[in-house]
């Protein structure tokens, strides 16, 4: 599919990225870095990414080859990374930001984010969940403000073009944007038909923040037959009407509501199906449908942060 057809968002900073981008969490053991290859020639030009997964270097790997075959640019894709919870101290954050670049073999990403809000006691650089002798994770107490200043430092030194978090609330979102000197681009968060956070997109479109949507699908279950609104009728129904696949509908369906959806898979051709979702509409009797399967569902809890300040799912709001 030609990435001529694929329509792109631009950033309050000026970048830009593809309405759709790859997810590369818990794809490990070679199947990140094929599927990055395969995903780049169908057409991908936004990967995402975090320290945390574990798979940076089959990242970097993947679109250094495709570099070098031509088939890319640096500056034509777009790779997001992530801050982990143990680096939120001001003084690592740049040390992070260089051991991801470190692991891509690149010299800089487009844009960085900060993982999550709440922070964990730093043990060292692969000690990513430090617990304490009764296996509880040992949360810290950075504020994030302190974090974000160091994150704005990051685009100051060139190691990143744009800066971002992930998985924050309202409250936080809207302290941060009320204390910082660089906006920030993105907020990530969980987002599928079960789980609409309209009023934090509302939020974001308001302060132009672009909406990414991780766990799009969430995460299929064939022998279930769960998420129902992946095997339910009205929405196969839906599907058949367009000649596409449920998965394909919903992320057309992610992607009119304004928000960018980030499926993962390392299957070669659920990655191109996933590509491909920006030749057919919807229409409004379809979005009805949809929005029936909008129960507020979280798939991603974070239970083991409960106990931080700044867990950020303790505010409740409507979720329709």
């Amino acid at each position: 599919m030609s990435t001529n057809n694929i329509p792109y968002l631009k950033h309050h900073d000026g970048t830009q990225i593809q309405a759709i981008g790859l997810g590369t969490y818990s794809s490990l053991g070679g199947d990140c870095e094929r599927a990055v290859l395969h995903a780049i020639d169908v057409g991908y030009r936004h990967i995402d990414c975090a320290y945390f997964y574990g798979n940076e270097s089959e990242v970097g790997a993947a679109v250094r080859q495709k570099i070098k075959e031509g088939v890319i640019k640096r500056e034509d894709i777009f790779i997001t990374s992530k801050l982990w919870n143990h680096f939120h101290e001001p003084e690592r954050v740049e040390h992070a930001c260089r051991k991801t670049l470190e692991n891509f073999g690149l010299e800089y990403v487009d844009l960085y984010l900060i993982h999550w809000p709440f922070s964990y006691v730093y043990r060292g650089d692969n000690v990513m969940t430090p617990t304490d002798e009764n296996g509880e994770v040992e949360l810290s107490d950075v504020d994030i403000l302190d974090t974000w200043r160091a994150m704005e430092k990051l685009v100051e030194l060139g190691l990143t073009k744009s800066i971002g978090v992930s998985n924050f609330n309202s409250d936080q979102l809207s302290r941060l944007l009320a204390n910082c000197k660089i906006k920030p681009v993105q907020n990530q968060i969980e987002c599928n038909p079960a789980f609409i956070q309209t009023q934090l997109i509302e939020l974001c479109k308001k302060n132009d923040i672009v909406v990414t949507g991780y766990c799009p699908l969430r995460r299929g279950n064939p022998a279930t037959r769960t998420p129902n609104y992946i095997y339910d009728a009205k929405v196969e129904a839906i599907a058949d009407k367009y000649r596409k696949s449920t998965a394909q509908v919903v992320l057309r369906y992610l992607f009119e509501l304004g928000v960018v959806p980030l499926p993962k898979s390392s299957n070669p051709q659920r990655i191109q199906d996933n590509f491909n979702i920006f030749d057919f509409k919807l229409d409004e009797l379809d979005h009805a449908v949809l929005q029936t399967y909008n129960t507020g569902d979280r798939l991603i809890l974070a239970k083991q942060a409960i106990k931080s300040k700044n867990y950020p799912f303790n505010v409740i709001v409507p979720f329709c």
